[in-house]
């Protein structure tokens, strides 16, 4: 299926032009082919899926739309600056909508904790849970800001190809202690064990550990209270689709049902794409939107690596995985009104369980779970009357000694996480119109993600900035990466960013030859 406007009506490439392909319509990859779009490239994105998205893309059964990926937007600012890089306003094609309260906490003891944006409704919420946490929350505040100025301000849109960007840094980040956990952040300054909970799980969005992931990552506490938590009306998908609007309206193609197969390299650099049917397309320039660990083992397999072995992939340490039951009831709109929008169900266990998803592979009888109801914010996710759920938890990934098998698992843990919903939605299943299941393995045959991962390489201190694929390619000149992979990582934020990173490296047209 294609993708396409005429050139000639829009403002964009010449047919002289150098051509670039992007590997992947994930949003980081349509992130870069918008960039490179508005620089002048001839650009064609092709993509194994039916529609735009990647990861943020959606399935819609009975009226249903699940979207089946991210479904918080932190940070617009990075999406306002992508279209704007475009000659275009952000708001004038997506409907975003901020979101107050962010989320609500639950925990199995009955106490809950709602995050708002407000410093001080968050004071309140700490002091009505533990008054003696109040002082080091507010250190915790002070943190936060600190990790935020140099974490993200200072790296995520920042080529980090050259070890001196990684070196020069480590002064100030031995001051922050980068080298704590951000789990071990959260016990230095609050005793409350369900406050520790509330101010380190943030990585888990991003599939990082946050028993061994850096406490840099605290900044998530900083962008939450600058920034907001936002919804687009559409969900993620909508924004997908108004990128690839973006894309054909400055003249380039979009393939959809192309996979590639390889990425062709003569002579050292990067000379075009190999699809599954045996075509080829020739580029100048290639972007990889496709995991790192897929890019250097599968479509570089016929290249010589100087780093990136198959060896080297394989000694990574990956993100955990994820079971994703979407599901669609009817009926329910005047339901659970306790239950809004995000909604966090944290396990009898913090510590211990994360413990068996990142570190031992074994999949626990208990869970912690994220359930999103979109359907209170957006009256376009479900049938009137009705409501759209999806309930995460994570799982460990399919590389471990004894990995899940889900093809015996997937009825039995349905159950397990239909038994700990009926506290929250009771009686759901009995109005139950739609639903869908992803596993591990979905995300390892759909979205070809070593070990069912959910989030790529583990967002971990020596995984990240120069350690991490880089955006610049070491193996080939000409072919560049982009999405959770490389540099700065997982995360809507994240995979945007990185197309501004590439955007920084990938030469002017002019400078290539077509």
């Amino acid at each position: 299926m294609l993708t396409r406007l005429d050139p000639n009506l829009v403002a964009g490439a010449t047919p002289a032009a150098p051509s670039a392909i992007v590997v992947g319509a994930g949003l980081g990859g349509l992130a870069s082919a918008m960039r490179l779009g508005a620089r002048g490239y001839r650009v064609t994105v092709i993509d194994r899926l039916d529609r735009a998205g990647g990861r943020g893309s959606s399935i819609t059964q009975e009226g249903h739309r699940f979207d089946l990926g991210p479904t918080i937007v932190t940070v617009p600012q990075v999406l306002e600056k992508l279209w704007a890089a475009c000659g275009r306003d952000f708001h004038a094609d997506v409907d975003l909508r901020p979101l107050d309260p962010f989320y609500e906490i639950r925990w199995p003891d009955g106490s809950h904790f709602t995050a708002r944006q407000s410093t001080e409704a968050m004071v309140e919420e700490v002091r009505r849970l533990s008054p003696g946490d109040v002082p080091g929350y507010r250190k915790f505040l002070k943190d936060a800001e600190r990790r935020y100025v140099v974490g993200f301000e200072g790296m995520v849109a920042e080529p980090m190809h050259r070890l001196w960007d990684t070196v020069k840094v480590l002064p100030e980040f031995a001051l922050l202690r980068a080298d704590q956990s951000i789990l071990g952040l959260a016990r230095k300054r609050v005793k409350d064990e369900r406050l520790r909970m509330a101010l380190s799980f943030h990585p888990l969005f991003i599939g990082g550990d946050p028993m061994h992931v850096t406490s840099m990552y605290a900044l998530v506490s900083h962008l939450e209270k600058q920034f907001g938590v936002h919804y687009a009306i559409g969900g993620v998908q909508a924004i997908a689709d108004a990128m690839a609007r973006v894309v054909t309206e400055q003249g380039g193609l979009i393939r959809h049902g192309a996979e590639a197969d390889e990425i062709l390299v003569r002579d050292g650099r990067a000379a075009g794409v190999r699809l599954t049917d045996g075509e080829t397309l020739p580029a100048s320039v290639v972007v990889s939107n496709a995991d790192a660990g897929h890019t250097y083992t599968r479509l570089l397999r016929n290249a010589p690596k100087r780093r990136w072995s198959d060896r080297k992939i394989g000694s990574r340490r990956w993100s955990m995985g994820l079971f994703v039951w979407y599901f669609g009831t009817k009926g329910t709109a005047g339901m659970w009104k306790d239950v809004g929008h995000h909604t966090i169900l944290s396990g009898p266990r913090y510590e211990g369980l994360l413990k068996d998803i990142f570190l031992k592979g074994h999949l626990a009888d208990d869970m912690s779970l994220y359930l999103h109801r979109p359907s209170v914010t957006d009256p376009t996710v479900a049938p009137e009357g009705g409501d759209t759920f999806y309930v995460l938890s994570p799982v460990p990934h399919l590389g471990h000694a004894h990995p899940v098998d889900w093809s015996t698992m997937r009825d039995a843990y349905r159950a397990k996480v239909a038994k700990v919903l009926q506290d929250t939605i009771p009686g759901f299943e009995d109005h139950l119109s739609a639903e869908l299941i992803f596993t591990p393995e979905e995300f390892r045959d759909r979205y070809l993600s070593p070990l069912g991962s959910g989030f790529s390489i583990e967002p971990r201190i020596l995984q990240s900035a120069w350690f991490r694929p880089h955006n610049v390619s070491e193996e080939a000149e000409g072919l560049y990466l982009a999405g959770a992979g490389t540099h700065p990582g997982a995360g809507l934020p994240g995979v945007v960013s990185s197309a501004e990173v590439l955007d920084k490296l990938v030469p002017d047209p002019v400078q290539v030859t077509a």
